[in-house]
């Protein structure tokens, strides 16, 4: 009797909790890697250049409202939702994207080429700071510097890890070592973005280390 009552609890428990992952599947949609990946740089060029492809207004900042974005992005995804977009900002490997504290508003850290004031405050930086680049674009840098082009500002990276990863993106690697201090003792500026990006308008080439 007792062996059968345990049974019966238990296979109501299992019951329960397949009714409880059912719930919870239909209310989260479990994105695969290469879902994730795909949105998450769809988003990264919208945040940064185009917010008119989705009609998006954003601030002077590039803050945009978050319950807005998720509505646009239902139209070509209708069970992309908050829980969502918390897991592509969580996961973005980058950590581009950044909500403000009640998660009410959503904006790219930094890369921007459409014109607005991210708000970062001038800090000083550390002696070195590194910029991975292509072994193609030696030759420009040597003779300009490094230049922010379309973009706000020169992205510089904190350890030469990282500058080698961004590096090759581009073709095949080198790493750049950016006197900073020096630069920042002859009145140039430097901030940093909520992801640990180091920015800076420009790095003239009296500055570059070749490595």
């Amino acid at each position: 009797m007792i062996i059968q009552i345990f049974r019966e609890l238990i296979f109501k428990k299992i019951v329960i909790e397949n009714m409880n992952t059912k719930i919870l599947n239909q209310k989260i949609k479990i994105m695969t890697t290469q879902e994730i990946k795909k949105t998450s740089k769809f988003i990264s060029y919208v945040l940064r250049h185009a917010p008119e492809k989705l009609k998006l207004e954003m601030d002077k900042n590039g803050w945009v409202n978050t319950k807005e974005l998720i509505q646009k992005l239902n139209n070509k995804m209708p069970n992309f939702n908050m829980e969502s977009l918390e897991i592509i900002v969580a996961e973005n490997n980058k950590k581009r994207f950044a909500f403000n504290a009640d998660k009410s508003k959503i904006r790219a850290n930094q890369g921007h080429s459409i014109k607005i004031d991210l708000a970062y405050q001038p800090t000083e930086p550390p002696e070195f700071l590194y910029h991975g680049t292509a072994i193609k674009n030696i030759e420009s840098i040597k003779n300009q510097g490094l230049v922010k082009g379309k973009r706000h500002h020169v992205h510089l990276s904190a350890d030469k890890a990282t500058a080698l990863n961004v590096g090759q993106r581009h073709g095949e690697p080198v790493i750049l070592i950016i006197e900073t201090k020096k630069m920042f003792e002859a009145g140039y500026e430097f901030f940093i973005s909520e992801n640990q990006v180091w920015l800076s308008e420009v790095v003239p080439v009296d500055f570059i280390g070749f490595e």
